[in-house]
């Protein structure tokens, strides 16, 4: 609806102006399900077929608008996401959640890893968005910014934690460290796991 909010368009043109403008850096785009989704916008009332274009020998394109009604929930969706913080479940969360079930030794290695790989993604970042701040006004790069500044934040964050693996000053790393060398759960875990389920 944000894309029709620019102009009426068939559904190839908005996904070619998705492409264009690229939207699909910041969101998750099937472009195979792009024609059943703005039928079922239209369905509920949200767009409107304006016009119906034909070519040459090419098959009709049908050309959608929004709605007031469209454009009232656009309105209203656009304003939840801007001003209410939602609960997102990122994969590396999950990772962070159960990297006991690896060596201490193990999470170092693969967290190096993941260390080269943001500074090599921000690196990039930071010189792809030099090149397109020559063109393009900032109001069309913050989601550019927003997701450069993740990744610089995630690398900070993930040097912090390798730092305190190394040392081995991380609070609780020595009996992840038994637990992985010798098979047998530390007592401080073990009382930590019982006072949770007494709760």
């Amino acid at each position: 609806m944000a894309t029709l909010a620019q102009r009426p368009m068939h559904p190839y043109e908005i996904a070619q102006t998705l492409r264009r403008q690229g939207k699909d850096t910041s969101t998750k785009i099937n472009y195979g399900s792009l024609y059943t989704v703005v039928q079922n916008l239209e369905k509920h009332g949200f767009v409107e077929v304006t016009d119906v274009e034909r070519a040459g020998n090419r098959p009709e394109r049908t050309v959608y608008g929004l709605t007031e009604a469209g454009r009232e929930e656009m309105t209203e969706w656009m304003s939840d996401l801007m001003a209410v913080p939602a609960r997102e479940y990122p994969i590396f969360e999950t990772a962070l959640s159960l990297m006991g079930v690896l060596h201490p030794d193990e999470v170092t290695r693969l967290l190096t890893e993941r260390l080269q790989a943001l500074e090599v993604q921000a690196a990039s970042g930071r010189g792809a968005l030099r090149k397109l701040c020559e063109s393009l006004p900032r109001i069309f790069l913050v989601e550019n910014e927003y997701q450069l500044h993740m990744v610089e934040a995630q690398a900070e964050w993930v040097r912090g934690l390798l730092e305190e693996l190394r040392e081995g000053s991380l609070p609780g790393v020595k009996g992840w460290r038994t637990f992985h060398e010798t098979g047998e759960m530390p007592p401080e875990f073990q009382e930590l796991e019982d006072s949770y389920f007494d709760k």
